[in-house]
């Protein structure tokens, strides 16, 4: 109790510390602070102070210090914070960050904001931005760095040591690289790696020992980067053209972050939660994005409550229906999601397409149909035992095997529909299984305690 009593006084000190070194405008106080804390402590201090104070300590901190901030920070808060800085600022943490994570900040900026800060970067280092946001986020041309470890193929053993003694902030931004072999026309010839570059003779030419590099194009999507990486020991795998130019390298690092990001991503879909939404965003923003989903649930919701009302009589005369209904529908959505789950993973992997919804179905139906017995005869024992009535332990048993099957082959299929049609199905198939299943779940019980009120009164 006492440790975390005192854990909240340090936070406390911390944060006012910090907001008094903010208001005396105190760079190196600021600086101090900062490197006492872990990169996402720190992100969580910036983020927690008002917007003009976030200006205030990304203004006043070393450019180095912010621009590990600033990258620390999802892609949309990190662009949101760049927007409020001046210009000149904005270009000097900039050019402390690499060309891939640049490019993610410049394609989530308005287009003036972007505009007026590329005018002001090194032309070259302006022109690899630009040509690197415009590729697709999830594709390696959206995920490699301009920063190549590159060597000419007249060069020698000898001349990449001495490149490796003297630029030490060079082949740190190289993220471990092995030195690319290009010739005199660009391309991409062969890679060395630095054991053999230690085990070899300095006078040796690259070309002696260099091995032919496994190579992807800019096209090459996130699934199958994974899945290289996956088989294969490396740090990182260079980027071509089609004709072989190298132009740039794709890093483990960088795909393990995009691929956990895309799972987040997609998870918080599923709950309606769009963009890399925050607490530290504008209470306004926040809540028009999260209206825009729980809008549409609304009018969702009554189309399936229109089912309960229909069968008001039906409702009047067993009353004991009323207790299973939501088990009814939420039982079956929890299967439909599984089968979402699943079919979501499915496509990100690249294992599915939308052409395969058929045979993703006769999957997804087989399964639906054990688990749907299965979970029948467990609620119509419950049924009969609780209310006494093995006639209502039936209706219900069936209403939820039925609708365990219909919600299976809906979680499985529509992602794969919603896809062929441009949808984001992340987004639309969590709402649309909810209202399918509640509707069909209350139409089931309903209509079958109709066929069945002899029995049931």
């Amino acid at each position: 109790m006492n440790q975390h009593v005192t854990s909240i006084e340090i936070d406390i000190d911390l944060s006012e510390e910090l907001q008094a070194a903010v208001v005396a405008g105190d760079a190196g106080r600021l600086d101090a602070l900062f490197q006492r804390l872990s990169l996402s402590e720190a992100l969580r201090e910036l983020l927690e102070l008002s917007p003009d104070d976030r200006r205030s300590v990304l203004t006043l901190v070393s450019p180095e210090i912010a621009a590990d901030l600033i990258e620390e920070a999802p892609h949309e808060t990190g662009a949101d914070l760049m927007e409020d800085l001046e210009t000149d600022r904005a270009v000097e943490i900039m050019d402390e960050l690499d060309s891939d994570v640049q490019a993610d900040l410049i394609g989530g900026m308005d287009t003036e904001e972007a505009e007026a800060i590329l005018g002001k970067m090194d032309a070259e280092d302006a022109a690899d931005v630009r040509r690197l946001s415009e590729y697709e986020d999830d594709t390696a041309g959206g995920l490699m760095m301009s920063e190549v470890f590159e060597c000419a193929d007249t060069m020698t053993v000898s001349d990449v040591i001495k490149v490796l003694a003297k630029d030490d902030e060079d082949v740190d931004r190289y993220r471990g690289q092995h030195p690319y072999i290009i010739d005199e026309a660009g391309k991409l010839v062969g890679v060395v790696s630095l054991r053999s570059l230690l085990a070899t003779k300095r006078s040796a030419l690259l070309t002696t020992i260099m091995v032919e590099p496994m190579t992807v194009q800019t096209h090459t999507n996130l699934s199958d980067l994974g899945d290289i990486f996956d088989k294969y020991a490396f740090l990182g795998v260079p980027v071509v053209d089609v004709d072989g130019r190298m132009l740039g390298v794709v890093s483990r690092d960088a795909v393990s972050q995009a691929l956990l990001e895309r799972a987040e991503s997609e998870n918080l879909k599923l709950q309606g939660v769009v963009g890399d939404e925050l607490r530290s965003m504008p209470t306004w923003l926040r809540s028009r994005r999260r209206l825009a989903w729980l809008s549409a649930n609304i009018v969702l919701n009554m189309i399936a409550a229109s089912v309960i009302s229909a069968y008001e009589e039906t409702l009047l005369a067993v009353i004991a229906i009323a207790v299973f209904l939501p088990m009814v529908s939420d039982m079956s959505d929890c299967s439909g999601n599984q089968a979402v789950g699943v079919t979501m993973r499915e496509l990100s992997l690249g294992l599915v397409r939308p052409k395969d919804a058929f045979k993703v179905w006769l999957k997804e139906i087989s399964v639906g149909v054990i688990n749907g017995i299965a979970l029948g005869i467990l609620i119509a024992i419950v049924a009969w035992v609780w209310k006494g009535s093995p006639a209502l332990g039936l209706v219900i048993g069936a209403a939820l095997a039925l609708n365990t099957m219909l919600a299976v082959s809906i979680g499985g299929v529509v992602p794969l529909l919603l896809k062929r049609i441009g949808q984001d199905p992340a987004v639309a198939s969590g709402p649309l299984l909810t209202t399918v299943t509640d509707m069909a779940g209350f139409f089931f019980v309903l209509s079958l305690a109709t066929l069945m009120m002899p029995w049931l009164v």
